[in-house]
């Protein structure tokens, strides 16, 4: 029987091409104004998750390419 992915973390989540997993940062809805241009820019990017926390994420995402 095929495992179901859970959508909550294949909306979060990202796995790369050499398996790496790709985690977008938090806090961009509201409240930026008073943010310096810095943080914004930082949080633009997409971050690699910590090599402890990985090997979890891609037990629960099975199917991700």
């Amino acid at each position: 029987m095929k495992l179901k992915t859970p959508k909550s973390l294949s909306k979060r989540f990202k796995i790369t091409r050499t398996g790496k997993v790709l985690i977008r940062k938090g806090g961009q809805d509201h409240f930026n104004a008073r943010e310096p241009g810095k943080v914004t820019r930082e949080k633009r990017r997409d971050v690699s998750l910590s090599e402890h926390h990985a090997p979890n994420v891609k037990k629960l995402l099975p199917y991700a390419k």
